[in-house]
C-alpha cells in the first residue's frame, strides 16, 4: 500500500525488524490508534487489515525524548537574532555589535514602539568578564541606533541610551536591567507579527523532532495556552506541549477550569495544562541567585518570592490542582523550595536546583520531588561557578547527589540558555566534559546513560506494551556508542502517537 504523507495518521502500523538497546534479538512492534499494542519476534507479528509494515533493517527504538523546560517563543526568535555566545568581554560584546551594524542589516531586528527597528543580540555571559559592561560602550558601538543585548540565561537585557529611550526604561550608566524588568523588555522585544512568530516556532519544532523530541514543558511567560493553540490549528504537530501557567495568571486558569495535565480542547491531543511556575530566585550569571552565603562582590542574590508568598501560592496550587515548578538556583533558594514543600503538604518539581547544601539532599527524595535539571548549564557555567561558588562547586549542577538521594530526575535545555537538543544535554550529564581539552568537572556527579535516557523519557528505560507511540529509530545503539557520538547521535525517525513527525520516508 502506498505510504501516508509525514505526518498523517495510521490506524495500525508496524515498526519491524527493530531493536530496543543492548538487544540482540530482532522484534516488530504493532501501534494501533497511537498506542504500542504488541510486542512480538521479528516475522512473528500476524499484521491487522490495512496495516503498514516499515522495515527499520535492525535499527535501534527508544521511548521519545522530552525537553522538560524550555522557553519556546524565546527559542526560535534566537534564529533571527545576532549571536553573542562566543564573546568574552564586554568590548569584544560591542565589537560584534558595531560590525553587524557596518554590514548588511539581516539579522536581530525588533520592531520599536515607532515602527523602527532594535538591534537584537542574544546569548552574552557577562560572569566571567574582566571588563564590565556599560550604556556608554554599546552607546558608541551602536552609533545612536537603539540595541538590546539579552544574556544568555534571560535574567539580564544589556541596553544603549537609544534603547533604553524606545521602550522608556531607566537604566544606570551600565545599561543593565535584571530580573522581572529584564523579563518585561524580553517580552517587548519578542511582540513581531504572529505569523512571524509561528513560522519561527515550526521551524524551531521540526528541527527537535529531528533530534527524537516528541514533548517540550514550555515555560514561556506569557499566557501560553492561546499561542499553542494557534499554532496547532493552523498545522503544527511536531510534538507535546506542556504550557506552564504563571502567577499572574493563576485566577484565570483557575477560572477557566483547568488543571495540571488537562487536556485542552481542540489542540489534536498535543497540548496540556502545564505545571504553576514560580521563579524565586535569580541567576548564576547575574550573580542574583539566592545563596546562604555571599558572592566574592558582595551580597547574597535575590529572593524574588518571600517565604510566605511560596507556601501561600503552594498552598493554592494544591488546591486547584495545579502541580507546582518552583524555579531554585542557589542554595538559599533551594532551601526555602524545599521548606515550602514540605509545609504545603504537595508534591512537584524545582526547576534547576544548580546549587544544594549537603544536608538538604534527602528533602528531596523524602519530599517526592522531582528535579528538572539542565545538564549543559553546568559545562557552560563552570568558569562563573567556580568563580562564585569556589571551593564549594562539589554539590553545583549536582546530578548524581540528587538521583541518589531520592530525586527524580527530568532533563531539559532551557532553551535559550542552552540549545534545545537532547543528546547535547544528555552528553553534558554523563560525561561532565565538552570534548574541548579540557578535563571532566566534577565527574562524580555524572550519570550513566541509561539513566540520563530514562531522566529525558519521564522514566521510560524500554517500550512497552500500552505506551503511548511516542518512538525514537536511531542508527546505532546509544548505549554502546562513543561519547563523540552519543553527543551527536544521528536520529533516523521520530514518531508521536504513531505518526512520523521526522523520517516518515524511512
Amino acid at each position: 500500500m502506498p505510504k501516508p504523507a509525514q505526518g498523517a495518521v495510521e490506524q495500525h502500523l508496524v515498526l519491524a525488524s527493530v531493536r530496543q538497546p543492548a538487544e540482540v534479538t530482532l522484534c516488530d512492534i504493532l501501534i494501533t490508534d497511537g498506542s504500542v499494542a504488541r510486542i512480538a519476534p521479528s516475522g512473528s507479528l500476524g499484521l491487522p487489515p490495512m496495516s503498514r509494515r516499515v522495515d527499520l533493517d535492525g535499527r535501534f527504538v527508544i521511548p521519545g525524548l522530552w525537553d522538560e523546560h524550555v522557553h519556546m517563543t524565546q527559542w526560535a526568535l534566537t534564529a533571527g537574532r545576532i549571536d553573542l555566545s562566543g564573546t568574552s568581554s564586554a568590548r569584544e560584546t560591542a565589537d560584534v555589535v558595531r560590525r553587524h551594524l557596518a554590514g548588511p542589516a539581516s539579522r536581530g531586528a525588533a520592531t520599536g514602539p515607532a515602527g523602527r527597528s532594535t538591534l537584537v543580540g542574544v546569548g552574552f555571559r557577562d560572569a566571567g568578564w574582566a571588563d564590565l559592561p556599560s550604556r556608554e560602550l554599546l552607546d558608541v558601538a551602536a552609533a545612536g541606533a537603539p540595541a538590546a543585548l539579552i544574556s544568555h540565561d534571560l535574567h539580564c537585557v544589556w541596553l544603549n541610551s537609544a534603547a533604553a529611550a524606545r521602550y522608556g526604561v531607566a537604566v544606570g550608566d551600565d545599561g543593565l536591567l535584571r530580573e522581572e524588568p529584564a523579563f518585561e523588555l524580553t517580552r517587548e522585544l519578542g511582540r513581531l507579527p504572529e505569523e512571524t512568530v509561528d513560522a519561527m516556532v515550526c521551524d524551531a519544532g521540526k528541527a527537535a523532532a529531528a533530534r527524537g523530541i516528541v514533548g517540550v514543558v514550555d515555560f514561556e511567560m506569557v499566557w501560553n495556552r492561546d499561542p499553542w493553540l494557534r499554532r496547532i490549528a493552523a498545522g503544527f504537530d511536531s510534538f507535546r506541549v506542556e504550557a506552564g501557567v504563571y502567577p499572574q495568571d493563576l485566577d484565570r486558569a483557575i477560572s477557566a477550569e483547568m488543571r495540571t495535565g488537562d487536556l485542552v480542547p481542540g489542540s489534536c491531543g498535543l497540548l496540556r495544562v502545564g505545571p504553576l511556575k514560580v521563579l524565586i530566585d535569580g541567576s548564576l550569571n547575574t550573580r542574583t541567585a539566592f545563596c546562604v552565603d555571599p558572592y566574592p562582590h558582595g551580597g547574597r542574590g535575590l529572593l524574588t518570592v518571600s517565604e510566605t508568598e511560596l507556601l501561600e501560592l503552594l498552598v493554592k496550587a494544591r488546591e486547584a490542582g495545579f502541580v507546582p515548578a518552583v524555579h531554585a538556583i542557589g542554595d538559599g533558594a533551594n532551601e526555602v523550595a524545599l521548606d515550602a514543600y514540605g509545609s504545603a503538604g504537595i508534591k512537584g518539581r524545582i526547576e534547576h536546583a544548580q546549587f544544594v547544601r549537603q544536608q538538604d539532599f534527602a528533602r528531596f527524595g523524602e519530599l517526592g520531588l522531582t528535579a528538572s535539571v539542565q545538564p549543559a548549564h553546568a559545562l557552560d557555567d563552570r568558569d562563573a561557578a567556580d568563580s562564585n561558588w569556589a571551593g564549594r562547586t562539589e554539590r553545583a549542577f549536582p546530578l548524581r547527589s540528587l538521583l541518589d538521594a531520592g530525586a527524580v530526575l527530568a532533563l531539559g535545555s532551557d532553551a535559550p540558555v542552552a540549545p534545545l537538543e537532547p543528546w547535547v544535554a544528555m552528553s553534558a550529564a554523563t560525561t561532565r566534559a565538552r570534548g574541548d581539552g579540557r578535563p571532566p568537572w566534577h565527574p562524580e556527579q555524572a550519570l550513566t546513560r541509561q539513566e540520563a535516557l530514562a531522566a529525558s523519557s519521564r522514566g521510560r528505560r524500554r517500550i512497552s506494551v500500552g505506551d503511548p507511540a511516542d518512538v525514537v529509530v536511531l542508527d546505532a545503539d546509544p548505549l554502546a556508542v562513543s561519547d563523540a557520538e552519543f553527543a551527536a547521535m544521528p536520529v533516523g525517525a521520530t514518531l508521536v502517537a504513531g505518526r512520523f513527525t521526522h523520517g516518515g520516508g524511512i
